[in-house]
């Protein structure tokens, strides 16, 4: 009958507590290392988004006073076409003068409508691009980040 040792079932010899404590460290070196590269980049991500959002709101503020400005020169264009043609009709001396004046207002008038419409619609359309800009271009980095790390 052969002869049971106890010592063989209870034996850790191959259990070495400097190698598990190394692993161990190593392992919890690697996550917190991990750990910091993943913080650092969220805070990038932050700073890029809060520039983003910075430039996007002074563009729209930059746009909205250029198109107050814009809309103020058309009306202050409009007052002053409406005043020259009042103080014509005040010289007026026949009906086929008043109409020949004021059918030559109102066509003056159209022209120009036509003209304001067309110089709102570009301002418009630049305001809206310089608005989103910032974001387009974040985009574009972090697609073209995407790719390097990819």
């Amino acid at each position: 009958m052969s002869t049971f040792k106890t010592d063989d079932v209870f034996s850790f010899s191959s259990f070495d507590p400097s190698k598990f404590t190394e692993s161990f460290k190593e392992f919890a070196e690697k996550g917190s290392l991990k750990t910091k590269e993943t913080l650092a980049k969220v805070k990038e991500a932050t700073e890029e988004a809060s520039k983003t959002v910075e430039a996007t709101v002074q563009n729209a503020q930059a746009g909205s006073v250029e198109f107050g400005l814009k809309a103020i020169e058309m009306l202050r264009t409009n007052t002053e076409n409406s005043f020259s043609h009042l103080e014509a009709l005040l010289g007026v001396k026949s009906v086929s003068e008043l109409f020949e004046l004021q059918t030559a207002f109102l066509r003056k008038q159209a022209e120009l409508a036509v003209e304001q419409a067309k110089a709102l619609q570009e301002t418009s359309k630049k305001v809206a691009e310089n608005v989103s800009k910032p974001g387009k271009d974040a985009a574009e980095k972090a697609m073209s980040s995407m790719k390097l790390n990819g």
